[in-house]
């Protein structure tokens, strides 16, 4: 009989993994032992059945237990030892906590608060392993191939399938399959700028496009994001004292704010970009999850100035690396000479796999659950997180993203982030989404993982504190 103590600061998830380990650990269950189904063992410890499942998860990714499909879960025949890490506790500078953020992004022992993913458990899985199972069944003719350069083209017909019903108008020969949204921006990148060359950005914005552009010898300026969108007025001032040939944004549920960009801004950014000579990289990381009536630059602007980065990682799975780029023609022959110089070409035995998820017939009913999840989530988080003392940016329409402050400008969110961690909690601070690292008091939080009560009780525990520091 497992115990768990929701009054102590232990996230429940952790304590019954803990609880799990030590049972296999003393051999109190064995090998081909199997543990009990997910639904009677969150009755027995008077948990939700997501507790459970994501504690099963964390032994099934470390090796203690094995998941056997439609027979439930049982102690692997060759336990692993333990690959727990040990907090950091050391200095914390900014590269400490870059540190911290890859150190700890396998470790599931940590409640993951701000990650950068979907929870595995809202994507689309089992669309995947039903297109595999049918793939396997097919002609081996084009598996041992390298594909063309521009991709497989049945995908990229459903691709533009799919941008059609969002009103972007496209023809396959001005899509390009890349290796997931990475490669496809940074052979945007690579198409557009010389080294050196200064590139407008979010502010704040991701961190693997900051890294990504800057080890391409770059000079990144941030233009600000406001509720709305970008700052109008400063990116057309630095678009001007710059010279920037492009500008890497996201329309549409924006990471790390959550945020949008309302039609006048989408309207006036195209001015801009006209009238000064530069391009704008949209970044659509979470095609299909916006809301209803969402811009779309790339459908504004017929992709004459947009250029529309797209993936699958966000609503299917980030293990197929499929993205791609939508274009002009002129462009897109730029982008197939870039791609073969960097990789040849892509895989055409994923590009074919993610084909079949996309035409089996439940792709537009698993992202319209899926949207529905992340909406339902994205309301709870809000309200708790205010709840709990912190300021919203923005309430977002969707997605997984969600920017929140602390009221204080002077909180020391290093010395925080280490708290965090003592505490089974990993946080994602403001400042890793900065170009300039300027410390912020703002947090980026993923809704997939951040209802947690005890996470609910440090964040207030933290504002009370800030409030009595005065």
């Amino acid at each position: 009989m497992i115990t768990l103590d929701p009054s102590l600061p232990m996230p429940l998830v952790r304590q019954l993994y803990d609880a799990l380990l030590a049972q296999i650990a003393s051999s109190a269950m064995k090998p081909g032992d199997k543990l009990p189904s997910v639904r009677a063992l969150a009755k027995d410890c008077e948990v939700s059945t997501m507790t459970v499942t994501n504690a099963y998860q964390r032994l099934v990714a470390e090796g203690h237990v094995q998941a056997r499909r439609a027979s439930g879960y049982y102690v692997a025949e060759v336990e692993r030892a333990a690959t727990r890490r040990k907090p950091f506790l050391g200095r914390t500078s900014v590269d400490s906590l870059w540190l911290l953020k890859h150190v700890y992004e396998d470790d599931r022992t940590l409640l993951n608060a701000g990650c950068g993913w979907v929870p595995p458990e809202m994507l689309h899985i089992g669309g995947v392993q039903r297109a595999l199972a049918a793939l396997s069944r097919k002609s081996a003719a084009g598996l041992a191939n390298y594909g063309t350069p521009y991709g497989y083209l049945p995908l990229r017909q459903q691709i533009q399938t799919l941008l059609a019903q969002k009103g972007i108008e496209t023809a396959p020969h001005q899509i390009v399959l890349t290796h997931g949204a990475s490669q496809a921006l940074s052979l945007v990148a690579r198409c557009l700028l010389q080294p050196r060359d200064v590139v407008l950005v979010d502010e704040p914005g991701s961190t693997n496009l900051f890294a990504m552009l800057r080890s391409m010898d770059l000079k990144l300026v941030g233009v600000e994001r406001t509720v709305n969108g970008p700052d109008l007025t400063a990116l057309q001032a630095l678009a001007q004292r710059h010279g920037a040939k492009a500008f890497f944004t996201t329309t549409n549920l924006h990471n790390p704010t959550g945020g949008q960009c309302t039609p006048a801004v989408a309207y006036q950014m195209l001015r801009l970009a006209e009238q000064l000579d530069f391009r704008i990289v949209d970044n659509d990381a979470m095609a299909g999850l916006e809301p209803p009536g969402a811009t779309s630059l790339a459908s504004l602007d017929r992709l004459q100035r947009v250029i529309h980065v797209g993936s699958f990682s966000k609503t299917v799975s980030p293990s197929l690396r499929v993205g791609f780029v939508a274009c002009n023609e002129e462009f897109a022959e730029k982008m197939i000479l870039q791609k073969m110089v960097n990789s040849l070409t892509t895989s055409e035995l994923t590009e074919r796999l993610l084909h079949g998820v996309l035409v089996e017939g439940r792709y537009r009913a698993h992202l319209a659950r899926l949207a529905e999840r992340l909406r339902t989530a994205q309301n709870t988080v809000c309200e708790r997180l205010e709840t709990a003392g912190m300021q919203l940016f923005t309430r977002p329409a969707g997605g997984p993203f969600l920017w929140a402050r602390f009221e204080r400008d002077d909180v020391d969110m290093r010395a925080l982030a280490q708290r965090a961690i003592s505490e089974s909690f990993l946080l994602a601070p403001g400042d890793l989404f900065r170009t300039d690292l300027r410390p912020t008091p703002w947090l980026r939080f993923n809704v997939g993982y951040a209802d947690d009560p005890k996470l609910y009780r440090f964040l207030a525990q933290e504002a009370r504190r800030l409030r009595q520091k005065g």
